[in-house]
């Protein structure tokens, strides 16, 4: 397809193209998706995975509304495949769900690639490099909507060129209303997608202005068939309104609580999170083509800069494509990087925002198997011979067998069950008929999915701390907490009635009203509101604390029996990458261990304790930390200043059944490992100086000794 020739040679070249590759873009299409498809079922993690895993398919299994912008073609969808997989866990089948819905994306994008070039070799090279980098793999095994993200991507994309190549004024209108659908329905899962969509609405309509076929009833109809891809928004009122759900999320029976959630707004719309101070757009914008790097190869990228290279060209089939697709990478990464207000210095904070480029990463792997091709025609060309082909399909096997070697170890999740696990002991470890006070994404969204879809330990109430600060939360989910008692509408540290008539109470007031349960945080406690110190304090409880009445006098040797095998946990520290949630999870549980000792401790710091008391504190510490510092070889860092401090503590007590000596060489030894490991302590150069003191204090010690 020329840019030069008239309507009745584009009419002509569309047409001798279509036929065969139709056929061979359909057969090759099916052959991608059945390996994509085997290779991501393979790997499937066995429950749910971390991040908002276990709510999206908490809301799916309840038939609840998930976080802003609410997802109802996700929730929709798994609500399906929980019913319709016979088998695997109801995580296991969305996590199924899932990989399938990666597959027929990588699908996509070689169908894609072998329109716009021909080249069955490009359209594998862009699947393949793509579905088996590290971070698509990993985030189309998860019950996410990234890969229903990442089908849409491929869809919209395939139809674009689909429009490109309709013969037609027929056949072009019917791709467009198909695309204009699709385009509505894509903003039902998640929505980055619309900078795309942004960009290929005013691309088609161009085109059809060009074709002199754009008119105000082929604009009305391309809006309905839009506006008929929105319908499934539809389900959030629904749900919202019959209010059978036991997990959800907002008030969309208003039309303000409907917008509320659709825009964002509890998150901040066009931001990635809530009063968060990100980095810079240039920071962020490095760390995605370094990332790029690492994902696709340096290769792929310099594949995809020649094919906007190529497209200059006057032969060039197909150029504007190719510039429309630049041009959405482009304008989406910018925005992105503008708009992505995390830390990305935080390993977390990267793990979560890295997850939007997969969006990016499409492009340009479709770009890149363009890219091969043209480069394989144009030497073709210079060299006056047909005889690179074999080349270009070595070269497009060589880039994907080597993602395949490279990330299958790490992206197979068979035997991950480790946010399981982690759910799991903190259900198993609560007494019954307990209230947890929710906090945070990883217990919040585990322990929802525990117990929600798999029943696990349905004696216990499961309230969330932030949510029961929104004005729609206790309204709706009150009545599926029968055995908690709201003194009000909604949690705020000061009490009274609001003007539009709800009554706030604040967590004094809850804990008394529901002083017959035992109450315990998970993990932590809302900042914004000291009152619950006025009759209560923390005891440590594993990750977990339990709120106790002040008038329960601490019996240190009673709670180091109950709490000192509260979990079942194998784990080996430092195991998983730093920015999944399998590593919060793990670090979480390692920390547990140190909660009853650090706890113990600190009340034997406080002024007020006698000294014979004091003397009891220290020495129960000091045995803790020795014993769980001693048993394991690798360990969170910090333990090794809180057992040298526990040590120099016990070594200034009058009386003491340990050797001096121990107790001074144990502080030196793992104050001299913390400087090691912890570089960042701003209080490093006071514990070099502790260093020297302790040092020479100990060859004091053994001067006398010998003396």
């Amino acid at each position: 397809m020329g840019l030069g020739g008239d309507g009745r040679a584009r009419t002509r070249g569309a047409a001798g193209r279509a036929g065969p590759r139709r056929s061979g873009g359909l057969r090759g299409g099916v052959a991608v998706f059945a390996a994509v498809a085997a290779a991501f079922t393979l790997t499937l993690p066995p429950s749910v995975p971390g991040g908002d895993s276990g709510e999206l398919i908490t809301a799916a299994h309840e038939l609840g509304v998930a976080h802003p912008p609410g997802y109802p073609l996700f929730t929709l969808v798994a609500k399906l495949a929980i019913l319709l997989f016979p088998f695997g866990s109801v995580a296991y089948r969305v996590n199924l769900l899932c990989g399938l819905f990666g597959a027929v994306a990588a699908s996509l994008l070689f169908f894609t690639v072998f329109r716009l070039s021909g080249s069955y070799a490009g359209g594998i090279l862009a699947a393949g490099v793509f579905s088996f980098s590290r971070l698509t793999w990993q985030w189309s095994i998860a019950a996410e909507v990234f890969s229903l993200n990442n089908l849409f991507v491929g869809l919209l994309m395939a139809l674009t060129v689909h429009f490109e190549e309709a013969a037609t004024t027929k056949e072009r209108s019917k791709i467009a209303n198909i695309g204009a659908f699709c385009c509505g329905l894509s903003l039902c899962n998640q929505h980055t997608i619309v900078l795309y969509v942004l960009c290929i609405i005013p691309w088609i309509l161009f085109q059809l202005l060009k074709e002199k076929e754009l008119s105000l009833s082929c604009l009305l109809t391309l809006t309905l068939s839009f506006a008929a891809g929105l319908l499934p928004y539809i389900y959030l009122p629904i749900s919202s309104y019959i209010n059978r759900a036991r997990w959800t999320w907002g008030d969309q029976t208003t039309l303000r609580g409907f917008l509320t959630h659709f825009l964002r707004e509890e998150y901040g719309t066009f931001s990635l999170a809530k009063s968060e101070i990100g980095a810079s757009i240039s920071t962020i914008l490095l760390s995605q083509v370094t990332s790029m790097k690492t994902e696709l190869s340096f290769n792929i990228q310099a594949l995809a800069v020649w094919a906007n290279i190529c497209s200059v060209k006057k032969d060039r089939q197909n150029p504007s494509l190719v510039w429309l697709f630049t041009a959405m990478f482009c304008i989406y990464s910018l925005f992105f990087a503008w708009r992505a207000n995390l830390d990305i210095s935080k390993p977390l904070f990267m793990g979560v925002v890295e997850r939007f480029w997969m969006q990016s990463n499409a492009v340009v792997a479709v770009l890149a198997g363009v890219g091969l091709s043209a480069l394989v025609s144009e030497t073709n060309r210079v060299l006056n011979s047909n005889g690179l082909q074999h080349l270009e399909w070595l070269s497009a096997t060589l880039f994907v067998v080597y993602q395949l070697c490279c990330n299958y170890s790490i992206c197979d999740q068979r035997a991950n069950t480790v946010v399981n696990k982690f759910a799991r002991n903190l259900l198993d470890s609560m007494p019954p008929d307990a209230i947890i006070l929710l906090r945070g994404d990883l217990p919040g969204n585990s322990l929802r999915y525990m117990h929600y879809c798999e029943g696990l330990r349905p004696d216990i109430s499961l309230v969330d701390q932030e949510m029961m600060t929104y004005e729609w939360y206790l309204p709706k989910m009150a009545k599926h907490l029968p055995g908690v008692h709201f003194p009000g509408d909604r949690w705020n540290p000061v009490e009274g009635v609001l003007p539009s008539g709800m009554v706030t109470f604040n967590l004094h007031h809850f804990l008394e009203i529901n002083k017959q349960k035992e109450t315990f945080t998970c993990i932590g406690i809302h900042e914004g509101d000291p009152t619950w110190r006025k009759n209560h304090s923390l005891w440590p409880w594993g990750s977990c604390d339990k709120l106790v009445p002040t008038e329960i006098i601490f019996n240190p040797e009673k709670w180091i029996t109950l709490t000192r095998n509260i979990y079942n946990w194998t784990e080996e520290y430092g195991r998983f990458d730093p920015s999944s949630w399998e590593s919060v999870a793990n670090e979480e549980m390692w920390q547990a261990r140190m909660k009853t000792p650090f706890f113990i401790f600190s009340l034997a710091e406080t002024a007020d304790t006698p000294s014979s008391v004091k003397a009891r504190l220290y020495t129960h510490a000091y045995n803790l930390y020795k014993e769980i510092v001693s048993l394991q070889k690798e360990h969170p860092v910090n333990w090794h200043k809180n057992y040298a401090i526990a040590c120099e503590r016990m070594l200034r007590l009058q009386k003491t059944d340990t050797d001096p000596e121990v107790l001074l060489s144990e502080t030196i030894k793992h104050f001299r490992l913390y400087t090691q490991k912890a570089q960042n302590d701003p209080q490093l150069a006071d514990i070099s100086v502790a260093l020297k003191h302790l040092r020479k204090e100990l060859q004091s010690l053994r001067n006398r000794k010998k003396a």
